[in-house]
């Protein structure tokens, strides 16, 4: 293959990451140090979900392979708390990633999968939906996750080892530019003809001495827009306005509060080397029998929650998550709102951290979070509403049983990341510039979590980094994204750590799009096995032909929506005001799924907080009598009580609407009264007091005659 630099990365080859050894590491050198060499054909670092995908699709392809899996439990983040699947365009999951999902599927097929509700009870509220008839599934118990993986692993015969960690200081030997084998801090090594790092850090890649990065690139470093420091974009995930930074209000000499950076945010588009927030993603339930009450952590210090109590005292309403529901009333739970789960500032160190290093940041999390969760239930400066709701819940106690409903598994969002000949950034995301090779497909938003917690120039503490950018069709990943330079590994590929900007890494770091990169990457390797060449020489259309034939999804074109689920503007008589159109406040979420009015719809995630509102404005050609007419698509998750708002010649009117109940107007639309207008409409929907999702699609008034 032709290397393809792109102009806009100058790194250096990194060196081996280099680190004092504590008494820790000295102890486990204290196993033995000759245990006998283990060969295979396809050695694997990293029993994440792209890592078991990875062996299975080597297996498929007649080779020997191990997977090393450096904790107690493989499967990632897939089964370590990320049940409710991000990637946006379902359609571009392909091969063995899709036939995971098939296989939750048919787990949750099985009435004996059912234990703390029935099947018909279970309502899929998140962003990924499962549609009726479905052949796939989306949403999963961090158990039945880790029961399908044990399954498919036994099928198969995959080989995979738990509790072998690489010794990243010494423990990779390289010989005319090739992993020769690797060695573990127990001493095992393991020799192989290919390797894949298939974890989240790119422990493997940095001590093979790949270049990569850590942090955000400036955005002109390569012509985008979306990267660097976000300041001005951070909308989302925000404090309310007035929220004092400083440990006795008004007053700077008494320091700042925990957590917030004192060199921050810097200057607008500057690169930095901050990380985006990690956190553990809860599996809680509301259920008595499996509930375990969140308790107040040892360790405990109130001040780290200041923040927290004093956003709510500045006038906070929302709940403070993301809590999509999963079966057996259980829940996978994320960060949102200005304050939440999400552990701002606090992971800088990890992507490079020694182990015992990242196990104390990951212990700190784990802190923080509980900690986060009892104020949040139980603090007597918590409004009462708030604390009635979320006391409800628990950790799970079949969930994580070993940590009393608490993961080992954190969410590390983004640590290292390759820097190769190919760079995928946000202008490939949004096919602004094309891509070449495809090995696979991403299809979520550019999305990055914040960064950093700083003070404003009014003095008021703020939230900077979370970019939410979507509207693009799926776009193809490059294979030399995947793939070192030739001149720093031959044999080496890397599915997760891959080679991308901060903001393209935002849209491609999702567990099914490091599923389909596992599976093209065991399948390059297999074949530059065949064929006697370095991992950058395979013959990309022999490659191409194999993962077409093994289902893979390279390219992708929306196929015209069908008139059942979509429904034209200019198919409609009246007057259509779209949601597109209206003017928003707070934050609605757009839909993943193709029903609706034109585009879609938007909905609130269930915020119930009074703070999103939509208005939808219209100038009437002509005074009269008209019926105003709203339209949802209706589910059993949707609130009974919407406000809807009418302002008409006579005054203001309000109605509640039930969206669990289909629109009786074509199906697509409900009336919400006749009112006399002089020329201008308005019509405002809001989540006031709400009991549910909140659905915007579009507002239409018809003349009566």
């Amino acid at each position: 293959m032709v290397p393809n630099r792109p102009l806009c990365f100058r790194y250096a080859p990194a060196t081996r990451f280099a680190c004092s050894l504590s008494l820790l590491f000295s102890l486990v050198f204290l196993f033995p140090l000759h245990a006998e060499t283990i060969e295979r054909d396809l050695v694997i670092y990293g029993g994440t979900s792209a890592g078991i995908v990875a062996g299975i699709q080597a297996k498929a392809m007649g080779k020997t392979v191990i997977v090393i899996e450096p904790t107690s439990r493989e499967g990632g983040l897939t089964t370590g708390g990320l049940g409710q699947t991000d990637i946006g365009n379902k359609q571009v999951i392909g091969g063995l990633s899709r036939d995971f999902y098939r296989r939750i599927a048919k787990h949750y097929h099985e009435p004996t999968s059912w234990k703390w509700e029935k099947r018909e009870e279970y309502q899929d509220s998140g962003q990924t939906r499962t549609e009726k008839g479905e052949e796939t599934m989306w949403t999963f118990e961090p158990s039945a996750a880790l029961k399908v993986y044990r399954e498919w692993i036994a099928e198969t015969a995959l080989e995979l080892v738990h509790k072998q960690r690489l010794n990243r200081e010494t423990g990779v030997k390289i010989e005319g530019g090739r992993i020769v084998s690797i060695t573990m801090e127990s001493g095992q090594v393991y020799a192989g003809k290919m390797f894949l790092d298939a974890t989240y850090e790119g422990d493997l890649m940095a001590a093979a001495g790949v270049s990569y990065t850590v942090g955000r690139e400036a955005n002109a470093q390569c012509r985008e827009t979306l990267n660097g420091v976000q300041a001005a974009q951070a909308k989302h995930h925000q404090f309310v306005k007035g929220v004092d930074p400083y440990v006795v209000k008004g007053d700077p000499a008494s320091g700042l509060l925990p957590f917030i950076d004192p060199a921050g945010p810097g200057e607008e588009g500057a690169g930095d080397k901050r990380v985006q927030a990690y956190c553990f993603r809860m599996c809680l339930t509301d259920h008595p029998e499996n509930r375990i009450p969140f308790a107040k952590p040892e360790g405990y210090d109130e001040q780290w929650y200041e923040l927290l109590l004093r956003n709510y005292e500045a006038g906070e309403r929302g709940l403070p998550w993301i809590n999509s529901s999963m079966p057996n009333r259980k829940t996978d739970t994320n960060n949102r709102l200005g304050f939440s789960t999400d552990f701002i500032g606090q992971n800088y160190d990890y992507p490079e951290a020694s182990y015992a290093e990242r196990e104390a940041i990951v212990a700190r999390h784990r802190l923080y979070q509980q900690g986060v969760m009892w104020t949040l239930a139980y603090h007597a400066r918590m409004p009462e509403k708030i604390r009635a709701e979320i006391s409800k819940w628990g950790m799970s106690k079949d969930e994580f049983t070993e940590g009393g409903g608490w993961q080992e598994q954190l969410y590390i969002r983004e640590a290292r990341r390759m820097v190769s000949d190919w760079v995928m950034t946000q202008n490939h995301c949004q096919q602004r510039l094309p891509v070449e090779q495809s090995v696979g497909m991403g299809a979520y938003t550019m999305d990055s979590h914040h960064v950093q917690r700083h003070v404003d120039e009014e003095g008021h503490v703020r939230n900077e980094g979370d970019v939410q950018v979507g509207g693009f069709p799926p776009y193809p990943i490059a294979y030399r994204s995947i793939v070192p330079k030739e001149e720093e590994c031959e044999n080496l590929l890397v599915p997760i750590c891959l080679s991308a900007t901060h903001i393209a890494f935002g849209s491609i770091r999702m567990e099914p799009v490091f599923m389909v990169l596992g599976q093209s990457a065991a399948t390059a390797a297999s074949l530059a096995i065949d064929a006697g060449v370095p991992v950058q020489k395979v013959d990309y259309a022999v490659l191409k032909t194999r993962l077409e034939a093994d289902g893979q999804i390279l390219n992708y074109t929306a196929p015209p929506k069908p008139a059942a689920n979509f429904t034209a503007l200019d198919s409609l008589e009246g007057i259509v005001v779209d949601d597109a159109s209206a003017k928003l406040s707070g934050e609605w979420l757009a839909s993943v799924l193709t029903s609706g009015i034109h585009q879609g719809y938007r909905h609130d995630n269930d915020a119930r907080d009074g703070l999103a509102s939509a208005t939808f404005t219209v100038t009437l050609p002509a005074p009269g009598d008209y019926e105003v007419q709203v339209a949802w698509t209706p589910n059993a998750n949707r609130a009974t009580n919407v406000p809807v708002k009418i302002e008409h010649a006579g005054g203001v009117a309000e109605v509640k609407l039930n969206q669990r109940e289909r629109p009786e107007i074509g199906r697509l639309f409900g009336s919400v009264g006749r009112f006399r207008f002089d020329g201008k409409g308005v019509v405002t929907i809001s989540n006031a007091g709400t009991d549910g999702h909140v659905v915007i699609d579009a507002v239409r008034w018809v003349r009566v005659k």
